[in-house]
């Protein structure tokens, strides 16, 4: 889309434009408060089903899911427009949500979790296709701005609504009421989003590299992805234990992501090429650093420093907030500052917080010191993640912007995976009790401030190598790692 001629292009919520982005924010504020509840309410979840020391799997069964979602969706979205993988994700989500609150044990609650996270994948890549073909690229920054903004109200009102819903009748409920929301958001923004991808999809003969029969190998490259990043965080969860399965299953995880990953990302990422590459995997980095650490963060006030699950939900505020406000600069900026700049800036922040959680967890102070802590990481956050979704769809082909987006949200819930795999095999291993684990809990969040600092490091070559370039996502089946 053009901007209109003499102007300006049109607001994400003109007249132009306002049918495609109420939609899309009504589901972002739906993904934002489930996401938010059940990272407060988790800790009570996994106490009540004796599963305190697997307390990790809970959060990376349902991204290492939502690894294969993203994959599938990628070609899916580009061949057939986004309503298809939208409307399966919402399915699977609501299914998957179903199950978590009837869970009667933990294997069955993780089983939930994985259903849904494969419904997630299928959501956000769709979200993406949305956005880039229905806002000129000038708009988008404001547009991913005002998806952050979604997350806002959740983030204030979700971790204090959740705790108190978790401690008073139950944490079942945290995860049952999002159940009839999302069917309510899916019934109104399917409608909208089917009108959206017949007016945008692309024409005969110019379906990305990736669709048609290579969807076949990407499918079967982002299952591998999948049940490898699996198996490593199993594996990762044992290694505490000793014995030779644990080791050999993180072994062969790690093998399986190495050899199947590369083609399922931009040309030239494992080796940080300019351009696409890096940004993408910055991408991966940012969240391993930030997810493993906040995964953690209510377990830790709760187990070390005595705070209910209502006050310690009130750090993943200070996070949403952060992270607002990050977006809010980074849309306001725009092109005024280079986005590689942005992004090493961003990262650099996050090791900031990271540190500054580390110290405070490991001298003692305060936990409240733990809310200026996240909402900086989340200042940093805010910074770098929009500035990776403006340059993923800046620098992607037209018709391969479905792949793209599939390789971000590829890297994203892989470095979530990651972040949290480590870090929830670390505790697992190092676990004393409640009120025992403060070091472990700041050697975790020091090691991951280090995450961060490389984020910032491989930001500084986002900047592409000229600048109307595009960097290509290779077509599955194709077993080279170069590139520009």
């Amino acid at each position: 889309m053009s901007a209109p001629a003499g102007g300006a292009a049109a607001g994400p919520l003109s007249r132009e434009h306002r049918a495609t982005t109420l939609p899309v924010l009504a589901l972002i504020c739906l993904v934002a408060f489930e996401s938010i509840a059940v990272a407060t309410a988790m800790p009570v979840a996994a106490a009540d089903l004796g599963a305190v020391r697997s307390y990790g799997l809970a959060f990376s069964s349902f991204l290492t899911a939502s690894l294969l979602g993203t994959v599938l969706a990628g070609g899916w979205a580009d061949s057939r427009g986004p309503r298809p993988p939208m409307a399966a994700g919402a399915a699977l989500f609501v299914v998957g949500q179903s199950v978590c609150a009837l869970a009667p044990s933990f294997g069955v609650l993780l089983a939930g979790r994985v259903l849904a996270g494969l419904g997630g994948g299928l959501l956000v890549v769709s979200i993406y296709v949305v956005v880039g073909s229905a806002y000129p690229d000038e708009v988008r920054p404001r547009v991913f701005g005002w998806m952050s903004a979604c997350w806002v109200l959740p983030g204030v009102a979700g971790p204090a609504l959740a705790g108190w819903m978790a401690g008073a009748a139950g944490w079942r409920l945290v995860f049952g009421v999002v159940v009839p929301l999302a069917v309510l958001v899916a019934a109104v923004i399917l409608p909208r989003v089917a009108a959206s991808a017949a007016a945008h999809a692309p024409a005969a003969g110019e379906g990305p590299a990736g669709a048609g029969p290579s969807a076949r190998g990407r499918a079967a490259r982002g299952l591998v992805v999948a049940v490898g990043a699996g198996a490593l965080q199993a594996g990762a969860e044992g290694l505490g234990d000793g014995g030779a399965l644990p080791l050999a299953l993180t072994a062969a995880g790690a093998v399986a992501v190495l050899v199947a990953l590369p083609a399922l990302l931009p040309a030239g990422a494992l080796r940080l090429a300019r351009g696409l590459p890096s940004v993408v995997v910055v991408r991966g980095l940012f969240t391993a650093a930030f997810f493993g650490t906040e995964t953690f963060v209510p377990l830790m006030l709760q187990s070390e420093r005595g705070f209910s699950p209502a006050q310690a939900g009130l750090a993943l505020t200070g996070g949403t907030i952060g992270w607002f406000s990050g977006t809010t600069a980074q849309a306001r900026a725009l092109d005024r500052v280079p986005r590689a700049l942005l992004l090493a800036a961003g990262g650099a922040v996050l090791a900031a917080a990271g540190a500054l959680l580390a110290a405070v967890t490991l001298t003692g102070a305060s936990g409240w010191w733990v809310l200026v802590a996240w909402l900086l990481a989340g200042g940093g956050m805010g910074l770098g993640m929009a500035t990776t979704s403006v340059l993923t769809l800046r620098l992607a082909a037209p018709a391969e912007r479905g792949l793209a987006s599939s390789a971000l949200q590829l890297s994203d819930n892989l470095g979530c995976v990651l972040g949290i795999a480590v870090a929830g095999g670390v505790f697992a291993a190092l676990h004393v009790g409640a009120g025992d684990d403060q070091g472990l809990f700041g050697g975790m969040y020091a090691g991951l401030a280090l995450v961060a600092l490389a984020g910032a490091l491989v930001g500084t070559r986002a900047r592409p190598p000229r600048p109307a370039q595009s960097c290509p996502v290779p077509a599955a089946g194709s077993s080279t790692v170069g590139g520009p």
